[in-house]
């Protein structure tokens, strides 16, 4: 996978785009569903190179209700190739599944685990978090996820989700570039929950734009 990105993310090593195309990838894989329809999702960007994506996906289970063991045993679900993608080009992925009041949290170090399985009292409905720490020194110096993520890019052509329309939160923590509205903007959606509100500077939208790109409007619906 680090060798040929571009078979995962369509854009090679060398791109600039590679870390917005990763992020694109993992919450299209999240927001679509296998039996056709749209998930819930929600989006929190934490740094030039960390992301999260939560979404409501139920993971298969063993006989004891527990996560069947996924990518070299780890939470890494083996019916869900691009989290592992993405997994293998970060340098920390931090796995979080919840079932049935129970929830499993498990560290690994590109796709490899750190360590077994924690568990952890769970009081949110089932689905799945993952953070990814992408690699600065696989990315290249000074590259960033884009401040330019449209939700409507999310759906490719041959999407028949149903409803028609979805909106999810994108939660951008990165601080204002100095423009002025760098303040959180209001927004709505179908998302999971949106954290709570964060420090000055934090930015909450359906749209966001790369540095030094600013359009109207603060919220925008995915078409199909």
């Amino acid at each position: 996978m680090r060798a040929r990105p571009d078979l995962y993310f369509g854009v090679g090593r060398d791109s600039p785009e590679l870390p917005t195309e990763v992020l694109q990838r993992v919450v299209r894989d999240a927001l679509h569903h296998g039996d056709g329809t749209h998930g819930r999702i929600s989006v929190e960007i934490g740094s030039d190179l960390c992301f999260t994506v939560e979404d409501d996906r139920r993971r298969s289970v063993d006989e004891q209700g527990r996560p069947l063991p996924g990518f070299y045993d780890s939470l890494l679900d083996r019916e869900r190739c691009v989290p592992a993608a993405a997994a293998a080009l970060s340098v920390v992925t931090v796995v979080e599944v919840r079932l049935d009041g129970l929830g499993y949290r498990q560290e690994l170090a590109g796709t490899k685990p750190t360590g077994d399985w924690e568990e952890f009292p769970a009081h949110e409905p089932d689905g799945t978090r993952v953070t990814f720490w992408l690699d600065p020194s696989y990315c290249g110096d000074g590259e960033a996820i884009a401040w330019a993520l449209r939700p409507e890019e999310l759906h490719e052509d041959t999407c028949e989700a149903r409803p028609s329309f979805t909106a999810f939160p994108i939660h951008d923590r990165r601080p204002g570039d100095g423009d002025g509205d760098g303040a959180a903007n209001a927004h709505s959606g179908a998302g999971l929950g949106a954290p709570a509100a964060g420090p000055a500077g934090e930015r909450a939208s359906l749209l966001v734009r790369p540095r030094g790109e600013r359009r109207g409007g603060d919220t925008q619906r995915a078409e199909p």
